[in-house]
């Protein structure tokens, strides 16, 4: 995801790395272009930066707030935003505008498993996919979620920013508030129960279920909680993480600009399901880090993790997860140094685990000869297959 239309060109090395890896699928996870009001434009743009990785095996694209011109989405069901800030829910631009960009980037995915439009006459594409074994659930997280402006009390300068470490975790998680909608919900326990000639499950969407960042756009601006992220609202978030829990299925996300390998938990720690955030494809257009604000490891860090704030921590929502591994931005004035690149998955199905491994974009060769990865990756989670009698 997160593929900046700042640095207009070729992806040279990107296509490089991806290409050794091989993979089988390929998952675009949205901001496939910022070029905000020309979408076609920047679509056309991102074939042909990818097309030779494309061209050759399956590849799921999701649009998400920057490709339907939006700094931020909260789509409420559908229905028009009061301003482009969009944090009254809805969407900014005309309904053929995003259907547009819905057709262009998910024309090519399976039918949607319930394809009703929402408000506005917006369509719909949350869907499923299998390939080589693994049951895709393919969401839209962003397309039901309640805008926070108007529905929550404010809590700092803007309606979707909380900096007051004193603040009730609780007043803004108010009866009412949605994230995925009922609709993806029963989707999503239809598809946990349904194991017929599948052997792992994964999620696939826009971004995280939780706020596994600090610093937003430059080192010195700390903000506490995020409500762009999908760890807002809290009860939506665990509904969420309960369903992909009973299937036994990571989460695959980009959005972030911060590559992150979290276990949630629900109602403790290390109890709901792993999840790999990816980095930016190319991170020109801003940078999150992961950096405790009294430099502090958590509770159980990550046994001999090259990483010094790893281990249980709390979000800025309250929410529970453990930090495994993280790729900070080393310094943003060196290209090489903007902690972009890819990640790679891994379904190792006769070992029963699946790895998690993430590559710079400029990454450089090993002293064994394969591509370094960040520090602190890869991460090897157990691989939940179909239940058993």
């Amino acid at each position: 995801s997160c593929n900046s239309s700042r640095t207009p060109g070729q992806r040279e090395a990107l296509i490089n790395g991806l290409k050794k890896a091989d993979p089988d699928l390929l998952f675009f996870a949205g901001d496939q272009t910022y070029r905000h009001t020309e979408h076609t434009i920047g679509w056309l743009e991102f074939g042909l930066q990818f097309r030779d990785i494309i061209r050759d095996r399956p590849a799921v694209t999701i649009p998400d707030d920057h490709d339907v011109g939006q700094g931020n989405l909260w789509g409420a069901g559908g229905g028009k935003a009061s301003t482009s800030a969009g944090d009254t829910g809805g969407y900014f631009y005309p309904t053929s505008y995003v259907n547009m960009v819905q057709r262009q980037q998910t024309s090519h995915l399976p039918d949607p498993v319930d394809p009703a439009p929402v408000k506005g006459d917006i369509g719909v594409y949350f869907t499923r996919l299998i390939v080589g074994g693994v049951d895709f659930a393919i969401l839209e997280d962003r397309k039901f979620k309640t805008g926070p402006n108007g529905t929550i009390p404010k809590m700092g300068p803007r309606a979707d920013h909380i900096n007051d470490p004193a603040y009730d975790r609780s007043a803004i998680d108010v009866p009412g508030l949605k994230l995925l909608g009922q609709r993806q919900l029963d989707f999503l326990k239809s598809w946990a129960d349904d194991w017929k000639g599948v052997r792992s499950k994964a999620a696939l969407s826009a971004t995280a279920f939780c706020g596994a960042v600090h610093l937003h756009g430059n080192p010195d601006n700390r903000l506490l909680a995020d409500l762009d992220c999908n760890g807002w609202p809290q009860t939506g978030r665990n509904k969420a993480l309960r369903l992909l829990k009973e299937a036994g299925a990571i989460h695959l996300c980009g959005d972030q600009h911060l590559a992150v390998v979290v276990q949630h938990g629900i109602d403790e720690f290390r109890d709901g399901p792993w999840s790999f955030t990816s980095p930016a494809l190319v991170n020109t257009i801003y940078g999150r880090w992961w950096h405790p604000e009294d430099e502090h490891a958590g509770s159980n860090p990550i046994p001999e993790s090259p990483l010094p704030w790893t281990g249980d921590y709390e979000d800025g929502l309250g929410n529970k997860i453990t930090m495994a591994a993280y790729a900070n931005p080393e310094d943003r004035n060196d290209e090489t140094k903007r902690a972009d690149g890819y990640g790679i998955t891994r379904f190792e199905f006769d070992k029963q685990k699946i790895v998690f491994q993430c590559f710079p974009r400029f990454t450089t060769q090993g002293a064994d000869g394969a591509p370094k990865q960040f520090p602190g990756w890869p991460v090897t989670v157990p691989l939940e297959g179909p239940p058993k009698d």
